[in-house]
């Protein structure tokens, strides 16, 4: 069985009969959260799940710059950890179609109400950075997840990817660099140092 259809059997088995089952996806920037969703997103059967990407919180730059927090876009404080909190309580509620932001990268702008999650969906495919952090306010996200996976990169090969990411996004190789050493970095020893056990770890 591989990786991706274990993990699956695994959300399958603890989710059983419940009307609504919500896994967090955690892990420092660039470990593959959004490509672990995707491939749970196309192995459950179709129609019932939906991915909340934890990055539609993102403040806008406008608020960023006003605040001084530009230079450090990504870190915990630069997100509407409210209004997150707000639309996963509502998820669990079982309320019908709510809608939910995604962020474009393309455009560094989050696009308000971009997907519905359905009164019928059953996973919840929540993913981010922090949502394992053992900090306040976000270890109040707890007790609304039912299983919790962290993915486990090497250090090494973060850093190799999130340099191909910012050039595919126009960055130079020197701009890159510094990005990373200054934000991302930082970052991730946050993710690696402050989080709370998860009920799967994966490479």
């Amino acid at each position: 069985m591989s990786e991706i259809a274990h993990i699956t059997a695994a959300i399958f088995k603890r989710a059983g009969k419940a009307r609504r089952f919500v896994v967090a996806i955690a892990g420092p920037p660039g470990a593959g959260k959004s490509t672990l969703s995707a491939s749970l997103h196309e192995l459950l059967p179709e129609g019932t799940s939906e991915i909340v990407p934890m990055d539609g919180f993102h403040y806008d730059d406008i608020i960023l710059n006003r605040r001084g927090l530009r230079p450090r876009k990504g870190a915990p404080e630069t997100f509407d950890f409210a209004g997150f909190e707000t639309l996963l309580k509502r998820i669990r509620s079982g309320e019908p179609d709510i809608a939910i932001p995604v962020f474009d990268r393309s455009i560094e702008l989050s696009r308000a109400a971009a997907e519905i999650v359905g009164a019928d969906t059953k996973f919840i495919l929540v993913e981010g950075n922090y949502l394992l952090l053992d900090e306040e306010p976000w270890s109040r996200l707890a007790p609304l997840f039912d299983f919790t996976i962290f993915v486990d990169v090497p250090r090494n090969e973060l850093e190799r990817r999130l340099m191909e990411r910012w050039r595919e996004h126009g960055k130079s190789d020197e701009d890159a660099r510094a990005w990373i050493a200054s934000n991302d970095m930082p970052n991730i020893e946050r993710v690696l140092a402050r989080r709370r056990p998860a009920d799967m770890v994966i490479g």
